[in-house]
């Protein structure tokens, strides 16, 4: 069981996460700084504001991944900090961009490889105000377009881009629950705007449209003389049926997937939506015009994936309500036989089942053509980590072996099974806010003092990761 001697690895995180300094230096607001000041979105009212104070530690942040062995560090650029206001048309700041071309050029004195995000869910407001931001067809992908352009100009030195991270939380979490931002949704209790019956299916197929977009510049523009490679992140989780001894069940698993991973993946590799999709959603799901489907298919040089937990699935019979996005399923912890999926944690919806990574790694690179993959995070909370002494959270076993059983799992799907992976990210490298979950979870494998200095404590976990590839990428 081994991994490629080029393997990447190291750790992952997002700019309203980690940075702070959400007004300095010429930074616009993001959707994200205007949904935490309303009332009751973040569950112990905090912010990014301040958060980790990354933005002035970056050097820290640099000699943490150095002294932990990492070779690889995937993070986001704020977009309202490179571009405040948002639009093509709107002045850039050149502070921000500075910012980044020199975090860039520091990681690669570091011997780390930058893996860049464009757009980690911070939309500038300035845009969500103008046109509506992602729900807005035409403007846009025009928008995105050119700040993708801005950063692949600025930035030479990246060989590996990333457009979106997770556009499925965009869309649902945005615009069907309203739990993120901007928090659209039909409960008329949480907001008084949105549609959860139409509103996601739009948002996705406008980030889809955004992505490939910017794909096109990258290759057209820059990739001949930068020589990178760009891809987009989409997250998901394996799923296992409820009864194993049910057909239904069994196709509810697929269609599970196809509901969160394939919506982004089928027109990136095949050009259309999941049949499944189509069947259940009908004319809520936009179709590609001929030009948007020439700009998606395939724009992906690879796959990147996020992935932390698995689920049992159980099919549902008569007609879905109009905000159903799972599939018209339930997600299940326990099955028929009553065995528990994994150990709980902190966060609600994740419990460790590593042999789900395996699995998911394999349904991926079967249905699209053993493409190149990274998985850019991967990780987890740990069920009252915040409450515990100083002393308890760096001592955290469960996160150790959450990585052991997941790195394992993943090797073997590489050595066994022939799934072409080429890097890990572990998410994350240091606590941080954990969006509407606020400070309350912690995912980092670094303790974040947030209370008094920021200081930064590595945890066992931390330390753990370098001996583990140590053990498993072979030696060239």
């Amino acid at each position: 069981m081994s991994l490629p001697s080029d393997f990447k690895w190291g750790f992952a995180t997002a700019s309203y996460q980690i940075e702070g300094s959400a007004e300095a230096d010429g930074r616009g607001p993001s959707i994200w700084d205007a949904f935490c000041k309303i009332p009751g979105k973040i569950a112990d009212g905090s912010s990014g504001a301040v958060a980790c104070d990354s933005y002035n530690r970056t050097q820290e942040d640099i000699d943490l991944l150095k002294s932990l062995g990492a070779t690889a560090y995937r993070f986001s650029l704020s977009w309202s900090r490179i571009i405040p206001v948002g639009g093509r048309n709107d002045p850039i700041n050149q502070k921000g961009l500075d910012h980044y071309v020199k975090f860039v050029d520091d990681l690669l004195a570091a011997g780390i490889t930058p893996f860049v995000t464009l757009f980690h869910w911070d939309l500038p407001e300035g845009l969500d105000k103008r046109y509506g931001g992602l729900l807005n067809r035409t403007e846009f992908p025009l928008d995105f377009e050119h700040y993708a352009r801005v950063c692949f100009a600025a930035m030479p030195k990246v060989k590996h881009w990333i457009t979106f991270n997770e556009p499925w939380c965009s869309s649902i979490l945005g615009y069907s629950t309203g739990y993120f931002a901007p928090g659209h949704t039909s409960d008329r209790s949480k907001s008084a705007v949105g549609d959860s019956a139409r509103e996601p299916w739009i948002v996705g197929h406008n980030l889809l449209v955004a992505h490939g977009r910017a794909v096109k510049a990258y290759r057209d523009d820059f990739k001949p003389s930068q020589g990178g490679e760009i891809g987009i992140t989409l997250n998901g989780d394996a799923t296992l049926p409820w009864d194993p001894e049910d057909p239904a069940d069994v196709e509810a698993c697929d269609r599970k997937i196809e509901f969160a991973i394939s919506w982004f993946a089928d027109p990136i590799y095949f050009g259309h939506y999941p049949e499944s999709m189509r069947k259940q959603l009908g004319d809520r799901l936009p179709t590609f015009t001929p030009e948007e489907e020439a700009l998606v298919k395939g724009s992906n040089d690879f796959y990147g994936m996020n992935h932390y937990t698995a689920n049992y699935i159980k099919h549902k019979t008569g007609t879905p309500p109009d905000d159903d996005f799972l599939g018209h399923l339930e997600t299940l912890f326990y099955n028929k036989a009553g065995d528990c999926i994994g150990p709980e944690t902190q966060s609600f919806w994740l419990r460790p089942h590593a042999q789900g990574f395996r699995d998911l790694l394999n349904w991926l690179s079967k249905r699209y053509g053993n493409p190149k993959m990274y998985v850019t995070e991967n990780g987890t909370s740990l069920k009252g980590e915040n409450d515990m002494p100083l002393d308890k959270i760096v001592d955290d076993d469960f996160r150790v072996k959450y990585f052991d059983d997941y790195v394992h799992a993943m090797a073997k799907a590489v050595s066994e099974d022939g799934v072409d992976v080429r890097g890990y990210l572990a998410w994350s490298l240091m606590d941080n806010f954990e969006w509407a979950e606020g400070y309350e979870t912690r995912f980092g494998v670094t303790y974040v003092d947030y209370e008094h200095d920021q200081k930064r404590h590595p945890k066992k976990s931390a330390k753990s990761l370098k001996p583990l590839f140590d053990s498993l990428i072979k030696k060239e």
